[in-house]
């Protein structure tokens, strides 16, 4: 039960955004420039960080919504995705995401833990300073939108058959008004 009345029926971050779509726009612009791009980090790798950053905040809805764009991207994988979550260190993805995981974790605990180690790390395994820097403003930018879910206790659907779905949607039109203004596609 949402901790407030949002005078709507969406799921997640969704209907905290129809409620208030005078800041929904910004995080929209935000997610859309954050998750979209393709300078540097692939759209995969950048979903797979927002997941990662969501499934250590424990933020069932965006870790799920997020890992479902994720898999479309990564053509179906939705094991990789699985194996990110649980262990990065372990899956098949480059060294250089999995350092960028690495940090994206620290950032999740709190910025000031990210050391210069690990950037340096990073850019021995190919990361560039963009690389570096969309990845803390991915985990920073996802530690705010779940906890925005959370903290007011957003309607987490547990059919899980519904978040590929809205991933589809996610992947074929990008983020932005219609996100929280349509209808859950069927």
């Amino acid at each position: 039960m949402p901790h407030i009345n949002f005078n709507n029926d969406f799921p997640g971050i969704r209907s905290a955004m129809a409620y208030s779509p005078v800041t929904a726009a910004p995080m929209g612009v935000l997610a859309e420039i954050l998750l979209r791009s393709e300078d540097g980090l692939s759209r995969a790798e950048r979903e797979l960080i927002g997941t990662y950053v969501s499934y250590l905040n424990d933020c069932f809805y965006c870790n799920h919504s997020h890992g479902a764009i994720a898999c479309i991207y990564l053509d179906g994988d939705n094991e990789l995705v699985e194996q990110v979550r649980k262990d990065y260190s372990k899956a098949p993805v480059s060294d250089k995401l999995k350092s960028l995981l690495a940090i994206a974790a620290k950032v999740q605990r709190g910025g000031k833990n990210v050391t210069t180690a690990d950037v340096e790390l990073a850019k021995e395994k190919g990361a560039t300073d963009k690389d570096i820097h969309d990845t803390v403003l991915i985990a920073a930018a996802f530690c705010m939108f779940n906890r925005y879910v959370d903290g007011l206790a957003t309607i987490t659907p547990s059919d899980m058959d519904s978040y590929p779905l809205r991933a589809k949607q996610i992947v074929d039109n990008g983020y932005g008004n219609y996100v929280f203004t349509s209808k859950q596609p069927t």
